[in-house]
């Protein structure tokens, strides 16, 4: 394919879908952030034990798990708001619930409703994974793989203002209403929450004026195999396989079989006396009954994505999830550790803040615009290697910094080019997973596909403390940047078949190859 010129990849953000998606960002960024960062200082000014806000931490597990509930977005439309359309009417359901959770939350004084304002986040924690889920669906449906990574970005400035907003924004509405860590005043938090639920209105406005993607036929026939029943048993279903199994092993782990080898205890007595038994038992019956052919059935909803994806690409899916999960290890690894790092070195909370605020902020949105520019202009995958190299290039510069000591200058540029690099990265992943998803089950392959994402760097990032306190922080920033060269192999190797796969077609019909997408020429 031609590349496109200067002049059309710059208009990818002149048109009102790049508006919508901004907007939508905004929506999204600000619950994110008030029921997490900002909901603990709230819950920490309030006197509540370090222990129960890290357990309300755990609220978080709305978004780690929303490809469970995303199939009934994909095949189930709403009564009453459907009318608004497929994705219209769940945006629309999840940002009135997130608005009408933000106000209760407000008015929910920790010292005394802990548990419902608990209950309240909850709510406004799945209402937002739901939201991000339709987003996600709408914005593959409303444009080309070319046109994501300007619709990404747009939607990521939006997100980050109001990430921005929410968590040093609400702090400062909070102690400007009368509430600091010296003198709790509950009435200044209600005021912040009310405040921030109000900023959900122009969401909702934006979700009843935009349009309604098209619905191709053989999409409302997919849609319409599965009831709304048959939809519930199938998030059920998959609740109850993800709880049992982890549990089944872990019972496991913890029963006394040593007992029944050496010490001569028979297997009744184990299941008599060894709860851990009994309940390795119960998951284990669990487990089977969710992989029966009944429990498949009930799987069907999530199952048909998966076995779509499957298909389309064959012995290739192997290669493209392995490149999905290892694509943000370099930077996600590193960004455990990033702020004890500044710590460490001995920069003060001021200067992180001022820092990773101002150049963080401006370099992420311009590295995402330019991201987005590009991909237009040059296509995805040039743009997905460059961005991979470049996450994991400026962990080098972390690596420099660890033995300058607290240098505020070059904390400036550490920072700077790594967001930059991360906005890029951001841009051409999120326009990569996008060409990859079938827009029959657009919802649950995104979510999906996602989820994969973020697994496998996340429990490396688990163990990123144990790494420091072993090999020092010059080595870990190290070993970090060479956690990025698989993925830059893997997507070599894909770019290669994808060249040989446009080749193919034309050789076959004698015309002489075309050359590769980086060295053809503007006509």
């Amino acid at each position: 394919m031609p590349r496109k010129t200067w002049r059309a990849a710059l208009a990818a953000y002149a048109s009102p879908s790049t508006v919508v998606l901004l907007l939508l960002g905004f929506a999204a960024g600000l619950p994110y952030m008030l029921v997490f960062s900002t909901l603990s200082v709230w819950l920490r000014e309030a006197g509540v034990a370090r222990e129960t806000i890290g357990y309300a931490s755990l609220i978080g597990l709305a978004y780690a798990f929303k490809w469970v509930w995303s199939p009934l977005l994909d095949q189930w439309r709403l009564p009453l708001l459907g009318k608004l359309g497929r994705r219209r009417s769940w945006l629309v359901l999840a940002q009135i619930l997130v608005l009408v959770g933000l106000i209760g939350m407000g008015f929910c004084d920790p010292q005394k409703h802990l548990s419902w304002l608990i209950a309240l986040a909850v709510l406004v924690a799945f209402a937002s994974a739901t939201q991000d889920i339709a987003v996600d669906a709408y914005r593959l449906e409303i444009a080309d793989d070319q046109r994501q990574a300007a619709l990404a970005a747009s939607y990521m400035a939006g997100y980050r203002v109001a990430a921005l907003l929410a968590t040093a924004g609400a702090l400062f509405f909070a102690e400007w209403f009368g509430s600091t860590g010296f003198s709790y005043l509950h009435k200044a938090w209600t005021g912040t929450y009310v405040l921030f639920g109000v900023m959900m209105l122009p969401a909702v406005i934006t979700t009843l004026l935009m349009r309604e993607p098209p619905v191709p036929l053989r999409t409302q026939l997919q849609a319409a195999r599965y009831g709304f029943g048959h939809q519930l048993m199938s998030v059920f279903v998959l609740i109850v396989l993800l709880v049992s199994v982890p549990a089944m092993f872990t019972q496991l782990y913890n029963t006394d079989f040593a007992s029944v080898l050496f010490d001569g205890v028979s297997l009744l007595d184990l299941l008599l006396e060894d709860r851990a038994f009994l309940r390795a038992i119960l998951y284990t019956t669990l487990t089977c009954l969710c992989l029966s052919s009944m429990g498949r059935r009930g799987l069907a909803p999530v199952l048909t994505p998966v076995n779509d994806f499957i298909h389309r690409y064959r012995w290739q899916a192997l290669l493209l999830l392995g490149l999905i999960a290892t694509y943000r290890m370099s930077d996600t690894v590193m960004g455990v550790m990033a702020n004890v790092f500044y710590i460490d070195q001995g920069f003060t909370k001021d200067q992180i803040a001022s820092v990773s605020k101002i150049f963080g902020l401006v370099m992420t949105l311009l590295g995402a615009g330019v991201g987005g520019l590009l991909i237009v202009r040059f296509g995805i995958l040039p743009i997905l290697f460059i961005g991979g190299a470049a996450s994991a290039a400026t962990n080098i510069l972390f690596v420099m910094l660890a033995d300058m000591g607290p240098n505020i200058q070059m904390l400036v540029v550490t920072i700077s080019l790594d967001n930059f690099s991360s906005g890029l990265a951001t841009s051409a992943f999120v326009a990569y997973l996008s060409s990859l998803t079938n827009l029959k089950f657009s919802a649950t392959q995104y979510a999906l596909l996602s989820s994969i994402m973020l697994l496998l760097p996340r429990l490396i990032g688990g163990y990123s403390g144990v790494l420091v306190e072993k090999f020092g922080y010059h080595d870990f920033f190290l070993i970090t940047a060479l956690l990025g060269v698989p993925t830059l192999i893997l997507i070599a190797v894909h770019w290669h078949q994808e060249i040989r796969r446009d080749k193919e077609p034309q050789q076959q019909a004698g015309q002489p190859a075309a050359p590769p997408a980086s060295e053809q020429q503007q006509p």
